[in-house]
């Protein structure tokens, strides 16, 4: 409900297309996920909504922020940064390989069916 309204914002004020709404939405939804998870929000949030704290999108900003939050002490680079993507990392590296899997497969029957 939360991005829908937040959508609806960027069509009304920004002038956006549905489909160019897209884009700006989830990167504001992002944004408060993390703002969220720095403010100590977020968990609270979490126990009153539940299942809208599971969408993934909300979940990895969630984690990303809560692992540089717990980690800040041991420094930007060391601390931040490292354990930061270290959750990050597992996931873009099978998000790509995933993505280039799932491609692979549709060229493969595109072509064959062609």
């Amino acid at each position: 409900m939360v991005g829908q309204g937040i959508q609806n914002f960027y069509i009304s004020f920004f002038n956006f297309t549905k489909a160019t709404a897209n884009n700006p939405t989830i990167a504001t939804i992002i944004l408060l996920a993390a703002l969220f998870t720095g403010l100590g929000v977020f968990d609270k949030l979490g126990q009153f909504a539940g299942a809208g704290t599971l969408i993934p999108v909300t979940g990895f900003a969630n984690s990303m922020a809560s692992a540089a939050l717990e980690h800040k002490s041991e420094g930007f680079v060391l601390g931040v940064a490292n354990n930061m993507f270290k959750i990050a990392g597992a996931v873009l590296v099978y998000g790509v390989v995933a993505a280039a899997m799932i491609g692979f497969i549709r060229y493969s029957i595109t072509t064959l069916l062609s």
